[in-house]
């Protein structure tokens, strides 16, 4: 049974309401600067016991690492909000994400699979058959390497797949890029990261793809990505670029639309994001079929509704109807798990609006944690 909890602004008492957050989903929006205290004591304490700053740091004379939109500005003894830079005697030290070291685990996942895109990529339908898919239909008897990074640049509080802290706690297991390119059997047909986040671990990312890509140079080989998109814009074509020529896809998690929202669930600015996922969106005409660019919401409880969808979803839709989103049912995790599943009548309420703001095709995930 779900606690009724407290606004700490329109004190308001609702079970949509997360404990830790402390702010209901409409007075983030309508009054941010009072909900700012709470968001960010929510993520300072979050991240305190995975010893992780409780923001991006902004120290005067740092050492500026741009490697996503956090722009960390490190101070000597400091680490960034990744976990994964440090100033030791005044040089940036990267503790993983190179060619050389990536924190990650991975697996094999036969296809198809419950990859987010999977009702749209070859893996799953066919699509791009003969080019970038071995069948007609689904890729059965083939497998996709699925890889999960331990870092993130946000800090998401519903996050789905919070132990990756773990992972940047600990640093380890580590890969080197050519070793870990070997794991690209000749069953493998696409190479699928997600995370975390792939972004504090491009350059391992893309040295270990080209690696693959290279050795697997006669045969099909899709390179995607699960992401929040705040990479920097030089890192993103050379995502683009990957997806592009293997017939693999980029896929966006859009969390919100509403910035003030966005900040307070994840702790991050979702400027970057949308900037970039406009910049792939021009990517479209250059490979239509299969899919390079799809989207997808979490739909969480109080806090992501249909107003928000909508949002989303003509943003979208702006950019190009037929770009494939998803909208996914929340289960509570990390932060928020004192928040019930995302409603069948939530899901369909939000399913109708993206529909309505000239999306073309919409689809809801997770349809087992439906309540």
């Amino acid at each position: 049974m779900f606690k009724l909890n407290e606004c700490q602004v329109c004190h308001q008492k609702s079970y949509l309401i997360s404990r830790n957050l402390k702010v209901c989903g409409q007075c983030v929006i309508k009054f941010p600067e009072e909900s700012k205290a709470f968001s960010c004591q929510a993520h300072s304490l979050s991240r305190k016991e995975f010893s992780l700053p409780p923001i991006p740091p902004r120290t005067s004379r740092g050492i500026k690492c741009h490697l996503c939109v956090n722009e960390c500005l490190i101070g000597v003894g400091e680490k960034g909000f990744c976990g994964l830079r440090v100033n030791k005697n005044g040089k940036l030290h990267h503790l993983g994400g190179t060619s050389s070291k990536g924190i990650l685990t991975w697996y094999y996942d036969p296809l198809p699979t419950n990859c987010v895109g999977d009702w749209v990529c070859p893996g799953g339908t066919g699509s791009g058959y003969p080019q970038y898919a071995y069948r007609k239909g689904p890729e059965y008897g083939y497998k996709n390497l699925a890889v999960f990074f331990g870092a993130c640049t946000f800090n998401c509080l519903f996050c789905q797949n919070w132990h990756f802290k773990k992972l940047t706690q600990k640093l380890k297991p580590t890969f080197t890029a050519p070793d870990f390119a070997q794991f690209v059997d000749d069953n493998t047909s696409c190479i699928c990261f997600f995370g975390g986040d792939p972004t504090p671990q491009l350059p391992f990312a893309i040295k270990a793809s080209e690696i693959a890509l290279e050795k697997k140079a006669n045969r099909i080989l899709r390179i995607c990505w699960e992401t929040n998109g705040s990479m920097n814009k030089k890192l993103l074509k050379k995502v683009a670029k990957l997806s592009l020529s293997s017939g693999g896809c980029v896929k966006f998690d859009l969390k919100a639309f509403d910035e003030n929202l966005h900040i307070a669930l994840t702790g991050v600015s979702n400027k970057r994001t949308l900037e970039n996922f406009s910049e792939l969106a021009s990517y479209i005409p250059q490979r239509p079929s299969p899919p390079f660019l799809i989207a997808s919401t979490l739909l969480v409880p109080g806090y992501i509704d249909a107003k928000e969808i909508r949002k989303i979803a003509k943003f979208i839709a702006h950019l190009d109807p037929n770009i494939p989103y998803s909208l996914l049912a929340f289960f509570p995790q990390f932060k928020m798990s004192d928040l019930p599943t995302t409603s069948r009548s939530q899901a369909q309420e939000c399913y109708q609006v993206a529909f309505e703001a000239g999306l073309k095709r919409v689809k809801i995930g997770n349809v087992h944690l439906l309540s």
